[in-house]
């Protein structure tokens, strides 16, 4: 029987109610109560990292779980994360850049109603994570969510309160559960031994385009963070608004050292910046990215993870287009 490692972290699973609202209460312990079944899969150890609403992760909770995945990789078969649904796609990213290459699979799951509800989602997704926990066919990262088995670099929350709040972005999903049956599709690469990491840049942000975006949002931004990941419209690309004070605010800032990681607002189909002119010349900047088919998510988290390792400009380029656990297909 596989030896299978529980961590919580809080989020709706394990919330109660209380006068204010929903808020995590129960450990990792208590959520196996409920999951009964999980028994005949598999041995679990639990460990609870930290009880918070999802709201409230950071890159420092990432680099938490990581040391535990690391610490704890050899005595174990494989690993369920518990986690709140709001920030989870930003987590299982990060995690597959802080973690490539492992062969053990590492789920992350949890739910849109509390595990002691009647009507809660939570005993299917963790019973389910368990299943895909155990399995010979699920390596890495990924989200299991409402009988979805999704590659922890493509996954976003589409869904704000239906039980499938979590969708695969521009590629197709790793696997299905029915009655907790696997159904695996696509088995996901892995190396001879995984590569953990122990450094992000927490000095990136993210904004997002909107009609009359000014210079001084972007000013703002890039004179506080080593990196800036930007939502434009459609394809990709800068409003010019007849004065060229965004391009000339991009400028000056990447000959200081910043970058740019320009991606797109639209969540499906990915970025193009060489079809119009307000994207083309930005292509001659080489300290600006191109996401492509990348989530935002898996753009943010893979910008801070390489800037956890070099500044390099060349370097940078190198890394953010090779892909890790297929989060870029389409590179120009």
């Amino acid at each position: 029987m596989k030896k299978i490692l529980l961590l919580g972290t809080g989020g709706t699973i394990a919330s109660e109610m209380s006068p204010d609202g929903l808020t995590p209460e129960l450990g990792p312990q208590q959520l196996l109560r409920y999951v009964p079944a999980v028994s005949q899969l598999c041995e679990v150890d639990c460990l609870s990292l930290f009880s918070i609403d999802s709201t409230n992760i950071t890159p420092a909770h990432w680099m938490r779980i990581t040391r535990v995945l690391r610490e704890r990789y050899d005595d174990y078969d494989g690993f369920v994360i518990s986690h709140g649904t709001d920030t989870m796609a930003y987590t299982a990213a990060a995690l597959s850049y802080l973690v490539q290459g492992a062969k053990k699979p590492i789920v992350i799951t949890g739910a849109q109603k509390p595990i002691n509800y009647d009507s809660t989602d939570s005993k299917l997704n963790l019973t389910d994570a368990f299943t895909c926990a155990c399995s010979e066919l699920i390596h890495g990262v990924c989200i299991v969510f409402s009988g979805r088995v999704i590659l922890g670099t493509r996954a976003r929350k589409t869904c704000s309160k239906s039980f499938a709040a979590f969708s695969s972005i521009n590629y197709p999903e790793l696997a299905q559960l029915h009655d907790h049956r696997l159904m695996s599709y696509i088995e996901p690469d892995y190396l001879p031994a995984p590569r953990f990491y122990e450094e992000m840049d927490e000095k990136v942000g993210l904004v997002k385009m909107i009609p009359g975006t000014d210079s001084e949002l972007l000013d703002f931004l890039l004179r506080r963070k080593d990196a800036l990941v930007v939502e434009c419209f459609g394809v990709g690309g800068l409003p010019s608004y007849d004065n060229d004070l965004l391009f000339d605010t991009v400028r000056r800032y990447t000959d200081e050292g910043r970058f740019l990681v320009m991606t797109t607002q639209v969540q499906n189909e990915g970025s193009d910046l060489s079809v119009y002119e307000v994207g083309h010349r930005l292509k001659s900047n080489r300290r600006v990215l191109e996401a492509y088919d990348m989530t935002s998510e898996a753009a943010l988290a893979k910008i801070m993870w390489i800037l956890g390792q070099t500044r390099d400009a060349d370097e940078v380029a190198r890394l953010f287009y090779t892909p890790v656990s297929h989060d870029i297909l389409y590179r120009g």
